[in-house]
This record gives C-alpha cells, structure tokens and sequence, in this order.
C-alpha cells in the first residue's frame, strides 16, 4: 500500500520543480475529496506555486466553481473522460495556474456498476499551453486504498507529463 511518506515525496519533487520553472498548479477534486491539495500543502512553502483548490464532489459543486456543463455530466456521467477534461480546464481557469488536475471516480464501497465498477478513477489534465487529456485507471481495494492509489498516479503523472 501506498504510505504518506511516498505522496509527501512525491509532492516535493513536484514543489521544486514548479518553483524551479516558477510555475503554479491546481487541482480539482470528487472522489478524493480534496487529498492532492492536503498532499501538496504538506510541504512548507506550498505556497508559492500552490494557492488553491476545488473539492468538487457534487454535480452542482462541478458546475458552479468548475463550469463543467449540465449537457456533459447528464451525457456522460461526473466519472468520465469529458467531465475531468472540463474539470481540469475550469479549475485552470479560475485558479490561473499554470497547471492542473481533476480527479473524478468510484471510491466505493457503494456507487460502482457494471460499467464503472468501484475503482474506476478517470483523470484529467491540463495546462495554460496545450490540450487538455484525459486518463481511465482501474485501483483495486476498499476506499482509503483506491483514494490513495489516485492522488499518488495523479502527482506521478504531473510529474511526468509536465514537469
């Protein structure tokens, strides 16, 4: 299992790279409830390339802060390629950051199907210069687990893909 000391390592290194480029991040949160934005203010001075977040679990709450359209989530589902894409966008947006993150799924216990069983997480990504994109994970294990495993791919994959 993954262990506090891994995220917190993780978010260092993404600390000292954004502040190496002196770039800044966003996330935009459902499923783990706001876990990146804890991993990342973790660290001391956090707040120079960290100054907010979107915990975003409801609909509402994805198109009121976010601006992610009724017309996607009633076609698709919050747990979907296109809602994290527009997640991602808006929390740029109303963040102005350089970068961010959106995290939408199925924790569990309760709330999987057939066709998006529990641990079904769908990751979006964007930033200030380029097209957002979208990734689909399947974790296995009970909620504490598959929120874990989450905010350890979503800090890895900025890590590679942006930093």
């Amino acid at each position: 299992m993954i262990n506090d000391s891994e995220l917190y390592a993780l978010s260092v290194r993404l600390g000292a790279a954004l502040k190496r480029d002196n770039k800044s991040i966003t996330c935009a949160e459902s499923c783990t409830g706001g876990w990146v934005a804890k991993t990342i203010t973790d660290v001391s001075g956090s707040a120079g390339w960290f100054e907010r977040g979107f915990v975003t679990y409801g609909n509402q709450a994805k198109t009121d802060l976010l601006g992610v359209r009724p017309r996607t989530l009633e076609q698709h589902g919050a747990v979907s390629d296109l809602v994290v894409q527009e997640m991602a966008c808006g929390a740029l947006r109303a963040a102005s950051a350089d970068y961010a993150v959106a995290i939408s799924g199925i924790a569990g216990p309760d709330g999987g199907t057939i066709e998006k069983p529990v641990g079904t997480v769908w990751f979006g990504y964007a930033a200030a210069q380029g097209v957002p994109f979208s990734q689909l994970m399947h974790f296995e294990g009970d909620r504490d687990a598959v929120r874990r495993q989450a905010v350890h791919f979503a800090l890895t994959t900025l890590l590679a893909t942006f930093l």
